[in-house]
């Protein structure tokens, strides 16, 4: 028997001796084109791409974020302190081990964008293990001392805390006052409603026109990590990294698109009409209400341009600006399904402004007639009957409003 398993393992070791080695994985900087940087506190794989200004991503040229009037936009965006540079603009997005944050994740590959020389560089940060952090946290640092400002899309909640994280467990001090342009923010504004979601890879199609023809998802971006870790096969990796260089490259086309829209240059259609009036509400009540009637003028689904003419119906209010108010109302008590507001708003004015009774209870018992046919719910159905009891005892009586 023992002769036997000899004889065995001396066939297996034959064999194994007769196998071609295995060739050795291509490193990871040849595979992505980059190189092996030093940096000080260690190695670091660096690729750098270069990009004219005029080079469009998507149908958006890059220039036009330079363009961007970024104060404005800053203030629209809710951004502490003064933004005002575009050319010292720092673009970032990071890929990390997960998304659950806190200090057990790190940021692997760190993408970020400026203008030098006259065009656009994206350089990425990669750290081949995790030994190779304070190398990449070395060559974040000028980068971010010499920018007047971060942009991210939706940084505020998970790049910019996790890299401030990793800078404060290095002994590192991370730059908490750079003012910092969360897209996120303005993005909810404009495109909220129309869009099935505000995430970035929905905006690069639907505004930029961006379309990855091969794309990696970003939730099995950290699992192509630790497999590279383990295995050290770097090919899986390359789509990553082109992954990470289009998400910065719409960041800038992001900036760029609401810098033209802020200006009126961007020929809107009428859904993103009217996110400029959302956007504009908090600065410039008057610009928003210019760009709600320009979205009704170029057509929007019902359910939005039911939304906007109460909008617009409550400035008009306001203002007392009453028949603009009431024709607004009018269009409104139209939409599909029923809704009690404008009905409830054109009874309120017959009763109380244009002192026609006998009106404001016609509207009223139109309102409860509708409101029963569509099935409102009982509250609404109440109301609107304690509304046309009431106009009926004033009618009887005679009183004036």
């Amino acid at each position: 028997m023992a002769s036997t398993l000899d004889d065995l393992r001396r066939v297996i070791r034959r064999i194994e001796a007769a196998r071609p080695p295995r060739p050795a994985p291509e490193p990871v900087e040849r595979l992505v084109g980059g190189e092996v940087v030093e940096t000080g506190s260690g190695p670091l794989v660096v690729v750098r791409r270069e990009f004219a200004l005029a080079h469009r991503h998507g149908g958006q040229a890059l220039e036009d974020a330079l363009a961007a009037p970024l104060p404005l936009l800053a203030r629209l965006a809710r951004v502490e302190g003064a933004l005002e540079a575009a050319d010292r603009l720092l673009f970032l997005d990071t890929e990390t081990t997960g998304l659950a944050g806190g200090t057990g994740t790190y940021a692997f590959l760190v993408g970020a964008a400026h203008v030098e020389g006259g065009r656009l560089v994206v350089v990425q940060h990669f750290m081949r293990d995790f030994d190779e952090e304070p190398a990449l946290l070395a060559a974040l640092e000028p980068l971010l001392a010499q920018a007047a400002g971060v942009v991210t899309f939706n940084g505020a909640g998970f790049d910019l805390p996790l890299l401030e994280t990793r800078f404060v467990l290095a002994r590192r001090r991370w730059p908490a006052s750079l003012p910092h342009l969360d897209l996120l923010r303005p993005a909810r504004r404009v495109w909220a409603g129309w869009l099935d979601d505000c995430r970035l890879a929905t905006l690069e199609r639907a505004v930029l026109g961006v379309d990855r023809a091969v794309d990696v998802p970003g939730s099995l971006i950290p699992a192509l990590y630790f497999d590279y870790l383990r295995s050290r096969r770097a090919a899986p990796l390359a789509r990553v990294f082109a992954h990470n260089r289009d998400d910065v490259l719409s960041l800038v086309g992001l900036v760029g698109w609401l810098g033209r829209a802020l200006e009126g240059q961007a020929g809107l259609r009428g859904p993103e009409l009217l996110g400029m009036g959302r956007l504009w509400e908090h600065e410039d009540p008057d610009r928003a209400a210019a760009c709600y009637r320009a979205a009704l003028a170029a057509g929007l689904p019902d359910p939005l341009a039911h939304w906007v003419r109460l909008r617009l119906a409550r400035w008009e209010k306001r203002a007392a600006r009453w028949e603009a108010a009431c024709a607004l109302w009018e269009a409104a008590s139209a939409y599909a399904r029923f809704d009690p507001r404008p009905w409830e708003e054109l009874a309120k004015f017959h009763e109380h402004r244009s002192g026609d009774l006998a009106a404001a209870r016609a509207v009223a018992e139109r309102a409860l007639a509708e409101a029963r046919s569509a099935g409102a719910a009982l509250r609404v159905l109440d109301a609107l009957a304690c509304r046309v009891a009431r106009l009926e005892r004033r009618l009887t009586r005679g009183l004036a409003p």
